[in-house]
């Protein structure tokens, strides 16, 4: 296929400023807020942009859930106590749907800026809603804190003055790609393929993996990126057919996954072991895959019931957050809960810490953020990203689920315990 689609690269600060309108932004300016007396508000306002709708509604499922169950047991007793009012109030979340469109979130990371006056945005799932959004907030001089973006990704439209991000690096990625598939490389051929998709995940991953894997031994084999929301696989089939990729990776969007899955196997390729990352992380995405077809999968995990870590606002465990997710809602335990939980717990020790509704002393107090949470611990460095644990783990048929994910690899992280041992070769 070659290298096409050059085009989306990254996303960056100043495309989405163009996007959501320069004359409007440059309207506002750097003071867009009129003063306030603080001694006059009842509550505490976060912004919540997040993709409910949309490809990417997967990452956001429990987003809502989870900012009510933090904000409930934050209100409990009264709020936060800031100091500079002598009271203390309670906190609001203001959510908003994304649609999985990265122009929806800067309009909405605006909206929530210059209309509702937010005191300090949450942002997560994916630099498609994080980039922007940071974007704005740096813009707009408004705290904001991020999660569920890969930070290389996030880095790439920085520098970050207002916006701090928690979550793994790319390099802890690799690691477990390659810590999964080294496990079982002697009984392949060592030849690698990648499915890149032409957006930030897999303009970063494409131009960082290959050599890194060449490094360890592999062949690679280049497919080129393919664009979101492409229909027929036909081409990169037969590419990694021609050149024997016994082992498949790559960081496609769960829709793009399913069809090219389901494709490779009615198109005679089943590859002997396939790590892929961000459209395999959820539940309701590998039943979508359909049948069979996902058992023996393998992906990073970035958190699980089995996480050794307490929420700070409750003292409650990863397992009982993800009962309490279950018995309310019906529904299995998916990744992006705990972070959608940990934001909001540094959100209420920032505030706590700052004792103030000034943005500046805000963002100071999340600068200065040293906390454990139900993801890891968290404490930025001077770059504003603190990275949190990454295993790895593989999709089997399960007992209380149509399909459970067990932890298979966790050389960095040996605290994450061991669930289940590698399922291998993958079925046909």
């Amino acid at each position: 296929m070659g290298k096409r689609n050059r085009g989306n690269r990254k996303i960056t600060r100043r495309c989405f400023i163009k996007t959501v309108g320069a004359a409007s932004v440059g309207a506002i300016g750097s003071s867009f807020l009129p003063h306030r007396a603080f001694a006059e508000r009842d509550h505490i306002l976060i912004g919540f942009p997040t993709p409910v709708t949309g490809p990417l509604a997967p990452f956001g499922e429990t987003s809502v859930w989870a900012s009510k169950r933090a904000s409930g047991e934050i209100n409990k007793g009264g709020g936060i106590f800031i100091r500079e009012l002598g009271k203390r109030l309670p906190v609001k979340v203001k959510l908003l749907d994304t649609e999985s469109d990265p122009n929806k979130a800067a309009e909405l990371a605006s909206r929530l800026i210059m209309k509702d006056k937010v005191d300090l945005m949450v942002v997560l799932h994916t630099p498609v809603t994080v980039n922007p959004v940071s974007a704005i907030c740096e813009r707009f001089k408004v705290p904001c804190i991020a999660s569920d973006d890969p930070i290389e990704t996030w880095l790439s439209g920085g520098p970050y003055h207002w916006t701090f991000n928690f979550f793994w690096t790319v390099p802890q990625s690799v690691n477990v790609h390659i810590g999964i598939e080294d496990m079982v490389a002697d009984k392949t051929n060592r030849i690698i393929g990648f499915l890149w998709p032409n957006d930030p995940d897999g303009v970063v991953a494409s131009e960082v993996w290959p050599n890194i894997y060449r490094e360890r031994g592999y062949k690679v084999v280049d497919t080129g990126r393919y664009p979101s929301g492409m229909k027929d696989f036909s081409s990169v089939i037969n590419t990694l057919k021609k050149e024997k990729a016994e082992i498949l990776d790559g960081v496609p969007t769960p829709p793009d996954w399913a069809t090219f899955w389901r494709q490779c196997h009615q198109q005679g390729y089943v590859p002997k072991i396939a790590t892929i990352a961000k459209a395999i992380l959820f539940p309701s995405a590998v039943s979508a895959i359909g049948g069979d077809l996902p058992h023996g999968l393998t992906t990073d995990v970035w958190w699980t019931p089995m996480h050794p870590f307490k929420s700070s606002l409750a003292g409650y465990s990863c397992k009982e957050l993800a009962e309490a997710w279950t018995s309310e809602t019906k529904q299995q335990w998916t990744q992006p809960l705990g972070y959608d939980y940990a934001v909001f717990e540094v959100a209420a020790d920032v505030l706590k810490r700052a004792g103030s509704l000034d943005k500046g002393k805000i963002r100071e107090s999340l600068a200065q953020t040293d906390i454990d949470t139900m993801v890891g611990h968290v404490k930025f460095n001077e770059r504003n990203f603190s990275p949190t644990p990454l295993v790895g783990g593989q999709w089997v048929k399960g007992k209380k689920w149509p399909w459970e994910l067990q932890i298979i690899y966790n050389k960095d992280f040996p605290e994450i315990p061991i669930t289940g041992k590698i399922l291998f070769p993958l079925p046909r």
